[in-house]
């Protein structure tokens, strides 16, 4: 049956409990594994290799009707996301070339309910909306957060939490709880994503009430931003908390210092399959997602990854995101 949507309520605060905590880099000796530990105090040893094994479910057949007939006769779930590079969303196994990580897995699982072959698409960031808004693509699985403006010209179906991680160098001795403490630093964060509207709000906020305007500072790829922060020319980085738990627990040179959610400080931001809006795909990927959520195989993924904390108990279709930017 289709999804109906629903509002999600929950209200997010600074200072969130990480969605994970990493520990040890991958073992080159141990078959391309690395080890991340929830919350709980478990260890888990997730496959870096390009043999991944992905979980698998049964294709639903009331489910793959509701997929429009041009893609029902092409066969393929065209999915698109952004460049692999950020563990343990989306990156590259050891091989260099095999994309992995939990969306990329995620999005498999909707495929085979769907009754398609998953066809993964890997590109910028900013490329993946020309290639939903021309229909090249299909579907964004790449950690895209709801916000009030996207959805002017997207349809989203949810299926993990956001939360965004500030990221700095190990020793750093900084703690952000809000936007006075990153009044006046030198903060890196990606183009276009919803981290950037939240970090442009919090420098508005800051000139309003008379401290320093945040100094925002653009990169072109992961490495030149470490880099930065290593040698002091950033103080902090802005991004998706799991990654940022990630690289600083794999590289031991940094630390994440502050956690918010995605959608601002009364609202959980949520994650989703991004689509084209009007498309007919919004109503059969929450219809596959919610059914993978209920028979545990959604679980399995996000246990994998470590990302547990990050579950949704449904997929909802359009629900309240991110607010637009204040001027």
């Amino acid at each position: 049956m289709p999804t109906s949507v629903t509002r999600r309520t929950a209200a997010a605060a600074l200072g969130l409990a990480t969605a994970l905590v990493l520990a040890a880099c991958g073992n080159p000796d141990d078959g391309g594994t690395t080890q991340v530990a929830a919350t709980s105090g478990g260890k888990t040893k997730i496959n870096i290799s390009p043999d991944q094994n992905r979980i698998t479910t049964d294709k639903v057949d009331s489910i793959a009707a509701e997929v429009p007939e041009k893609i029902r006769k092409r066969g393929t779930l065209e999915i698109v996301d952004s460049s692999g590079s950020a563990a343990p969303l989306t990156f590259f196994a050891t091989d260099n070339k095999t994309v992995i990580g939990v969306e990329p897995d995620i999005a498999s699982l909707v495929a085979d309910v769907l009754g398609l072959k998953l066809h993964i698409n890997t590109v910028s960031w900013e490329n993946i909306f020309v290639g939903l808004d021309s229909a090249k693509y299909d579907v964004g699985f790449s950690n895209i957060t709801v916000t009030e403006e996207r959805k002017e010209k997207y349809d989203f179906a949810t299926y993990r939490e956001d939360n965004l991680g500030f990221e700095a160098k190990k020793g750093s001795g900084l703690k952000i709880t809000g936007p006075e403490d990153v009044a006046g630093r030198t903060v890196a964060v990606g183009s276009g994503t919803n981290q950037e509207k939240l970090l442009i709000e919090w420098s508005r906020e800051n000139e309003k009430a008379g401290r320093k305007p945040v100094d925002i500072t653009y990169y072109q790829n992961d490495s030149d931003t470490y880099l930065a922060l290593q040698s002091g020319r950033i103080d902090l980085y802005l991004g998706p908390n799991p990654t940022a738990a990630y690289h600083a627990a794999t590289t031991g040179k940094t630390e994440v210092v502050g956690t918010y959610s995605g959608a601002g400080s009364t609202l959980q931001g949520l994650i989703a399959a991004t689509t084209k809006k009007d498309s007919g795909l919004a109503e059969p990927l929450a219809d596959a997602l919610n059914h993978v959520i209920d028979n545990g195989t959604y679980a399995k993924v996000l246990e994998r990854w470590g990302l547990s904390d990050e579950a949704v108990t449904q997929s909802e279709i359009n629900p309240p995101g991110l607010p637009r930017t204040t001027s």
